[in-house]
């Protein structure tokens, strides 16, 4: 029997590089696909009315039935719009740092962050590396292939899809409860935007989840606690392998 398949989506402004410390962690178990979203990496532009649809559909065809979806930030919205639309695709689902019916607050909040982005991109993309690693042990040289990531977006195309990360939430929160795949939510706890708060309300929304906040981590999770995340995973997967 071959290894079960995994497949990580990132997050906005991103590509699939992100997940490499994850992927390298888990490929003794696991066949890793980690790919990059529509408008993201070596994918083209995306137009300026980019849909949550559109995205799950531009990464559908690289997920083969029965997968594992792991899903961070913008990529866990795409991954439960595709646990909710293309249920046999998703064996478990995990979202990573993941937003949920956000608050008025919280919404105001992120709107203020993509007018900074709409507005002036050189400092949105500064905003966004003080958010994710103040204060965090991970490398320069990390933070500085994350700030190049970032800096070589298309910025028509990473406004479109910000702009989904801003609204999707809205979109897919009365209709969690109808995704069947056994699910995980995972966040750090110091993390500003995907709150362990958000965590445990996608918990609540989700049939069959559970919420597991990790100590001392802000939201890039995957770079900077990759071994926490990977635990937490893979007892999950295990745990639903055996239910």
């Amino acid at each position: 029997m071959g290894k079960p398949t995994l497949v990580l989506l990132h997050g906005v402004g991103l590509d699939r590089t992100m997940w490499e410390p994850v992927a390298a962690l888990l490929a003794d178990r696991f066949t890793v696909r980690a790919l990059d979203l529509p408008g993201h990496g070596a994918r083209p532009p995306v137009g300026a009315r980019a849909t949550l649809a559109e995205l799950a559909e531009g990464v559908a065809a690289g997920v083969p039935a029965g997968a594992h979806l792991v899903g961070f930030s913008l990529g866990a919205l795409v991954a439960q719009h595709l646990a909710l639309h293309r249920p046999e695709l998703a064996a478990t689902l995990t979202s990573v740092s993941s937003v949920c019916k956000r608050t008025e607050d919280e919404r105001a909040a992120v709107r203020t962050r993509l007018h900074l982005a709409e507005t002036d991109f050189a400092a949105s993309t500064a905003a966004s590396l003080e958010r994710w690693y103040a204060g965090t042990d991970v490398p320069p040289g990390t933070v500085r292939r994350t700030e190049a990531t970032l800096r070589a977006n298309d910025p028509g195309s990473f406004l479109a899809c910000y702009r989904v990360f801003a609204t999707a939430d809205a979109e897919l929160g009365p209709r969690l409860g109808e995704i069947a795949s056994p699910a995980l939510a995972v966040t750090g706890a110091d993390d500003p935007g995907s709150t362990p708060a958000m965590a445990r309300r996608l918990a609540a929304a989700l049939p069959s989840c559970r919420a597991v906040v990790v100590p001392g981590a802000r939201h890039m999770l995957p770079v900077e606690r990759p071994a926490a995340l990977v635990e937490a995973l893979t007892s999950f997967i295990g745990e639903s392998a055996h239910a």
